[in-house]
């Protein structure tokens, strides 16, 4: 096994998978609702339900992103505390 670090082999690489993915949504959902207008100035009602109800599942799905990432920096400080802790208890030993 080598020493190089697998995506989500730490918290740190799934915070930065996350952060991609959040940037990743958020220039879907610029196309998306730049497709919206067009289709709106078309008077394509099918296509636009279709794009109103994407842009509400980017918008539920960047919600998710965003929450995880929070949680991601909980489990982060957590971590930190721990290992705070276990350095405080070796130097007592």
């Amino acid at each position: 096994m080598t020493d190089e670090l697998r995506p989500f082999d730490s918290i740190e690489s799934a915070q930065e998978f996350m952060e991609l993915l959040e940037q990743t949504i958020d220039e879907a959902r610029q196309e998306i609702e730049h497709d919206l207008r067009r289709a709106k100035s078309e008077r394509v009602s099918r296509r636009v339900e279709a794009l109103d109800l994407t842009i509400y599942k980017l918008g539920q799905l960047s919600m998710h992103t965003k929450k995880s990432r929070r949680i991601l920096n909980d489990l982060r400080t957590i971590r930190r505390l721990l290992i705070a802790e276990r350095a405080q208890n070796a130097a007592t030993l």
